[in-house]
């Protein structure tokens, strides 16, 4: 079982999957325990949000130039400047916070920590406002994902 907790440690640190692929796995493939599954995937969620804030960027800018990873760098940028912009254009600046924290906790793709704080980076919100808005945007994800993992197991029958 133990694995089993491990391993959907991981799946919720993988862009684009998320915690929003780890729930459904820990509820409905492996049968776990949800509330257990989500703290263990809220804090996989969460771990590379400070490695994305401080160094993404320059990662991504560093890299947009070069031969083989440019093209995908160039994606990656352009995906953050526009998060950034639809941020901005919903909000305002005063309300970035909580048009943060409702694009990472709604569970779509493209909407996750990894790309709700390569937004912020991009905004210059502060890491500790960053860090706020994705932790309780990941945290109304897992409970989205685990009422329509659970709601849809007791459906479905599955």
């Amino acid at each position: 079982m133990l694995q089993k907790y491990f391993l959907i440690f991981l799946v919720s640190m993988v862009p684009l999957i998320e915690l929003r692929g780890a729930i459904p796995i820990a509820t409905v493939g492996y049968g776990l325990d949800y509330w257990t599954s989500l703290v263990i995937c809220v804090i996989g969620n969460m771990l590379p949000v400070p490695v994305i804030y401080f160094f993404a960027r320059k990662v991504l800018m560093w890299g947009r130039d070069k031969k083989y990873i440019g093209k995908f760098f160039t994606y990656c940028i352009e995906k953050g400047e526009h998060g950034g912009q639809k941020l901005t254009a919903r909000a305002g600046r005063g309300g970035l916070f909580v048009a943060l924290m409702l694009f990472v906790g709604i569970p779509l793709p493209g909407t996750g920590a990894w790309t709700g704080t390569l937004a912020a980076s991009f905004l210059n919100m502060g890491i500790k406002s960053t860090s706020l808005a994705v932790s309780l945007g990941v945290v109304i994800a897992g409970i989205i994902m685990g009422v329509v993992s659970l709601t849809g197991v007791h459906v479905f029958g599955l």
